[in-house]
């Protein structure tokens, strides 16, 4: 039977889960705090870069299947489910920021009109659902199981292939406690347990951990993939026979074995710290997720290091075009992306950047001064210093060609198919200098070379 649904945050979770929910039959709310995000989402424009979801959420809001609001209050009283989809950042010391999920626990307390299930998506620590479930508790009065009761639901969308993701799952994730919880969900994802899903059915804290070990897991590959790479550079062999021979071993698989300039976006690096300080909390060892976080933040050092290697030891007065902003391709979200690092020392070193992303400019341009819902970690001194050199030699381009013009070098850093093929005649025609960096190893290097160009990719001879 159709739920009535509540999805608090139309954030990146929230808004595919609000239009998958709804596609599934649902009469779904999506609320958000910012008026200017919910009439552009109620006229059927997303606000996030996903493929598909544009025509999801055009036919599901023409069916009157699904509507957003600002009105939090009345949307949680009216709902017999509320999907929590609200941030939770990392703090300074890498535990996650749980204000807004409290802040939304109290919120539903006070909107408690009847049973509800509360289905947490944003991803949490272990405890946190227990913690949702004593704030709702104590401050309606109401007994869990019989008031109301709380589901442990994670997220396992990729960016970029969120949509497909949401529709096709590898598997659904739900830690509950009650079986009336258990018959709602169950009505709630009928369309996937239909076409055989699997659904792992498990107690709260385990459904927490199974996110946070998931991508601390495939965070780890990359990491690993990436330092072989970098091995592999320095003693001659090919990191692309490597990571091939090694996918083809069923223990390991080929997924997550493409070396690059780090992870990025807004799960991996925030959930590994997450996990390292819950670990920290608990006085349980996890120097492995530790090393693999230094490791990631050194990987986009040695990337930087490499383009500036090329260009002779430094980039000063010289013009570099950068290709690919965002984190990965298929996706505007920069949060965490190698780019911002590079291109900030670039502008540090005294190079003028032309940069270009098919989808992710508008993001970066308040991420590469470290302000803004995507902003880095400067310090004040150091942000001023990048602003103003940004305002004078960062340029943003139309395409990749109009950011090649006139550059001395060139660095791919977001695996982009439009830079796979990219004219390397036409390339060489508009840069004045030949030296390509292809941090993403899209191209062939010998027809690079073939052309002129002084190649170097990932671990490649």
């Amino acid at each position: 039977m159709a739920k009535n649904i509540a999805v608090i945050g139309t954030g990146y979770v929230g808004l595919v889960s609000s239009v998958g929910l709804a596609d599934f039959g649902n009469i779904v709310t999506g609320v958000d705090l910012r008026a200017d995000i919910v009439d552009t989402l109620n006229s059927g424009r997303p606000t996030i870069y996903e493929i598909g979801l544009d025509s999801y959420l055009q036919r599901n809001i023409e069916a009157e299947r699904l509507h957003f609001t600002t009105n939090g209050d009345d949307t949680i009283a009216a709902a017999d489910i509320v999907f929590v989809a609200v941030g939770t950042p990392p703090k300074e010391d890498g535990h996650a920021d749980l204000s807004q999920i409290e802040g939304v626990a109290r919120q539903i307390a006070a909107n408690l009109t009847g049973y509800k299930v509360i289905v947490t998506k944003s991803t949490v620590p272990v405890g946190t659902n227990r913690r949702i479930q004593q704030i709702i508790a104590t401050e309606s009065g109401q007994t869990p199981g019989r008031g109301f009761s709380v589901v442990s639901n994670p997220e396992f969308l990729r960016e970029g292939k969120a949509v497909q993701d949401f529709f096709h799952p590898d598997r659904i994730v739900l830690g509950y406690e009650d079986e009336r919880a258990r018959e709602y969900m169950e009505d709630v994802y009928r369309a996937l347990y239909l076409i055989q899903t699997p659904f792992v059915w498990c107690n709260l804290e385990t459904a927490e951990l199974i996110k946070y070990a998931s991508n601390a897991f495939l965070a780890t590959k990359i990491t690993f993939i990436n330092q072989m790479a970098n091995l592999a550079e320095a003693t001659g062999a090919d990191i692309h026979t490597i990571a091939k021979s090694m996918g083809m071993d069923g223990r390991i698989s080929p997924k997550f074995l493409h070396p690059g300039p780090g992870y990025g976006g807004s799960c991996f690096p925030k959930d590994t710290k997450a996990v390292a300080a819950t670990g920290d909390e608990y006085g349980v060892d996890m120097s492995l997720i530790k090393e693999v976080i230094r490791g990631n933040d050194r990987q986009k050092t040695i990337t930087a290091g490499k383009l500036v290697k090329l260009m002779g030891g430094s980039p000063a007065g010289k013009t570099v075009a950068v290709l690919g902003l965002a984190f990965k391709a298929e996706t505007d979200d920069v949060r965490e992306s190698p780019a911002i690092e590079i291109v900030q020392e670039l502008l540090r070193e005294g190079a003028t950047v032309r940069a270009f992303d098919p989808e992710g400019i508008e993001n970066f341009r308040s991420a590469v001064i470290g302000e803004g819902p995507f902003g880095g970690g400067l310090n004040s001194d150091l942000r001023e210093k990048i602003a103003e050199a940004a305002a004078e030699r960062l340029h943003y381009c139309t395409d990749e060609f109009n950011a090649l013009d006139g550059a001395d070098a060139l660095i791919i850093v977001t695996e982009w198919n439009v830079f796979r093929n990219l004219d390397l005649d036409r390339a060489a025609l508009l840069m004045t200098g030949r030296v390509i960096f292809d941090a993403r190893n899209v191209l062939d290097p010998e027809h690079a070379r073939e052309k002129g160009f002084t190649y170097a990719g990932v671990g490649r001879v």
